[in-house]
């Protein structure tokens, strides 16, 4: 007879699974990846996962939300670290940079992946749209303290469009170690150079 399972001991499996499971999905793609595969990492019996997940779709998802979730809570850090607009604005790009090149599976499951059945994983959502948060929120500090003009929004997302390109070249090889950084530094000065106020 199975043993009763605590709170920890599923909130402590389930961390160990997304864990292995981020590695493995960013690496060989969740379709190729399998239920046992998953649990002979974990070196448990190919059933053991069910216990704490549906299925892969599950496992995915709370993958996914787990890697949104960290990914905000260094943006959200980085801009609250920062006492005026121009400062957030720097150190909000400075995070986004570091936690791609720092966590490439996660950043490649959270923004090269598209899930068709989101709707079904709330906490999925929840999380997307925490991080989607963090691309407008210091643009909005910026327009309230008259840096930039525009829909902070749409703003937010030229931004995201730059910094996520410099990290994809990068994480590709198509760029030297390093560059990523650089060619962000200069992606936003010259958007900010074009968008400020009274310019």
């Amino acid at each position: 007879m199975p043993r009763v399972l605590t709170d920890t001991d599923v909130a402590d499996f389930r961390e160990r699974l997304c864990a292995a499971a981020e590695r493995l999905f960013a690496e060989r793609g969740p379709d190729a990846v399998t239920m046992r595969q998953l649990a002979s990492a974990l070196g448990v019996s190919p059933m053991t996962p069910y216990r704490y997940f549906e299925d892969k779709e599950d496992i995915l998802a709370a993958v996914r939300a787990n890697a949104f979730n960290r990914f905000a809570d260094a943006l959200e850090a980085a801009r609250d670290a920062q006492a005026d607009a121009r400062g957030k604005g720097h150190a909000v790009g400075e995070a986004y940079v570091a936690f791609a090149l720092e966590h490439p599976h996660a950043y490649k499951l959270m923004f090269d992946l598209h899930q068709p059945n989101q709707e079904q994983y709330p906490e999925l959502a929840a999380a997307g749209q925490r991080a989607h948060g963090t691309m407008t929120g210091y643009v909005e500090d910026a327009v309230a303290a008259g840096l930039m003009k525009g829909d902070p929004e749409q703003i937010g997302m030229m931004f995201w469009a730059a910094v996520h390109g410099a990290v994809v070249l990068e994480l590709a090889g198509m760029i030297p170690p390093g560059a990523a950084r650089t060619l962000q530094q200069a992606l936003n000065a010259t958007l900010a150079k074009g968008l400020r106020a009274g310019a």
